[in-house]
């Protein structure tokens, strides 16, 4: 229920964010609080800490003075994940040479998605780990971290794999503040993503 009364809240307050010929800074999304001292408080994603592909600690640290984008998968999805990781590659190529911006994939198939498995994976999509990290860890971390990213992760024996989840891609800049989001199935919907990766990363 709390997805998806943030997810309305996103909708409304981001409802003129995806303008391509907008050059004004993107908004910093969710639900906002006041401190005592009368100052904005913006929700940030949390520390956390997984292993990628390659065994190497990825945490908050990897991603300092870097905008990222996130997403939530599993290897063997037979359903959306397909979709999204084509589009994330899209995202992977174009701003490859881009040191300002890597790209985070949490495995929510902590059981099967083995470092092994995650690094197989990599060389089958053709990926640099210093750019796109494939990650896994502590089941409760990995699925409690996506409410932060305002996705979806849960295991539900009924849904097609074991796993329900969003194909939502989710763009965090270098303060831990979400920016943006994309539906990763959809290729328009991802042709104004990389807009707002491209405001973003022009961004003091």
């Amino acid at each position: 229920m709390r997805f998806l009364i943030t997810t309305a809240i996103l909708a409304i307050f981001c409802g003129g964010c995806f303008s391509a010929d907008d050059n004004r800074p993107l908004p910093i999304l969710g639900e906002r609080d006041v401190s005592p001292s009368g100052d904005t408080l913006y929700p940030t994603i949390p520390d956390f800490q997984f292993i990628d592909q390659d065994s190497q600690l990825i945490n908050n640290a990897t991603f300092a003075g870097k905008a990222y984008v996130a997403d939530f998968f599993f290897i063997h999805c037979p359903t959306i994940c397909p979709k999204v990781k084509a589009n994330g590659l899209r995202i992977y190529n174009r701003f490859k040479n881009n040191e300002g911006l890597l790209m985070l994939s949490h495995s929510i198939d902590v059981r099967n998605d083995t470092v092994g498995a995650l690094l197989a994976h990599a060389k089958k999509l053709g990926i640099d780990s210093k750019q796109w990290h494939l990650v896994t860890g502590d089941h409760d971390a990995i699925y409690g971290i996506a409410d932060n990213y305002f996705s979806v992760a849960k295991e539900d024996p009924s849904a097609p794999g074991g796993f329900d989840h969003s194909g939502r891609m989710i763009l965090v800049d270098k303060n831990r503040h979400v920016r943006s989001f994309c539906d990763g199935t959809n290729s328009e919907s991802v042709d104004k993503f990389m807009k707002d990766i491209d405001r973003l990363l022009k961004e003091k």
